[in-house]
């Protein structure tokens, strides 16, 4: 097999995550390549940064109303890329555990879109940016977005990080937006704007979705509901079982100390024993609802 037909595969194969990925990755390759011969005939700027990066005026929404989108596919440099697709893997593949494929997209896309919109807001409002001139590039929005919105939707879920050791996902959210905001006067202030849109987006999504009390927005929570799986057909049995409901509820409290001890330290803490027993009673409907719907 070929590298080109090996590639082939792996997108194919892949899940949104992995796609996202090499689309990030080969977007980025194209834009290396022209750069190179627009070089060679003095090219002031290439033209696929020119025309689907996003410009910091109102007007260019009019222009290119394209690039509110498609700047989330662009990276200034090799660090730049590399930084975003490893926190795009990472995220992106505890993200898809717990919700689908399609979410994971909307999130990227969406939280792209409002990261954008921030971004041309602060150009225009802040007088720091007053008389300058800039192009905004980056997935960078669309991350936060997913991001932010896993570490809302289980703050206290724990990932353990190598020379660290276990560390609750809201403290690694709050570090990744206190990072954002203290450079909201640096070089790179108006990415930083981007950032904050779209982590904005991803905490309020997660938390419009969970408020079934809201009307207004049942059209876009609605993408959000995670899947139920369907019940299954058991046999009847035909022994007499004693005091059922006892042994019922028994199960059930020992399935709820485990999802409390996932909830508060992971689920890589869990014994053997524990595991074995989640894995056998994973196809009760009540413990599917509680791992859906913390």
């Amino acid at each position: 097999m070929s590298f080109i037909d090996n590639l082939k595969n792996r997108y194919s194969n892949g899940n949104i995550v992995d796609k996202l990925i090499y689309i990030n990755i080969a977007v980025f390759v194209l834009t290396l390549l022209i750069s190179v011969l627009q070089g060679l005939y003095k090219g002031e700027i290439n033209w696929i940064v020119a025309w689907f990066s996003l410009d910091d005026e109102y007007s260019s929404l009019l222009k290119k109303p394209w690039s509110i989108i498609t700047y989330g596919f662009l990276h200034a440099d090799f660090l730049h890329i590399l930084m975003n697709v490893l926190v795009l893997h990472f995220i992106g593949h505890l993200f898809v555990a717990f919700f689908t494929e399609k979410q994971l997209l909307s999130f990227y896309i969406l939280g792209t879109f409002f990261g954008g919109l921030l971004f041309i807001f602060s150009q225009n409002y802040f007088p720091l940016f007053e008389g300058k001139s800039s192009l905004l590039v980056g997935a960078s929005a669309g991350i936060s977005a997913i991001f932010i919105g896993i570490a809302a939707y289980m703050p206290n879920y724990q990932l353990k990080l190598r020379f660290i050791g276990f560390v609750k996902l809201w403290y690694l959210a709050a570090f990744w937006l206190a990072l954002d905001i203290i450079a909201l006067v640096g070089n790179n202030a108006g990415g930083h704007f981007a950032h904050l849109g779209g982590s904005l987006f991803g905490f309020l999504y997660i938390a419009i979705a969970n408020n079934k009390e809201i009307d207004l927005f049942n059209g876009i929570s609605s993408l959000f509901k995670t899947k139920k799986k369907p019940l299954k057909t058991v046999y009847k049995s035909t022994k007499k079982t004693t005091n059922p409901e006892k042994n019922t509820d028994l199960t059930q409290q020992q399935i709820d100390a485990i999802l409390d001890k996932i909830s508060k330290s992971g689920y890589d803490t869990l014994t053997k024993t524990e595991k074995e027993f989640l894995f056998r009673q994973g196809k009760n409907k009540k413990l599917s609802e509680k791992l859906i719907h913390p």
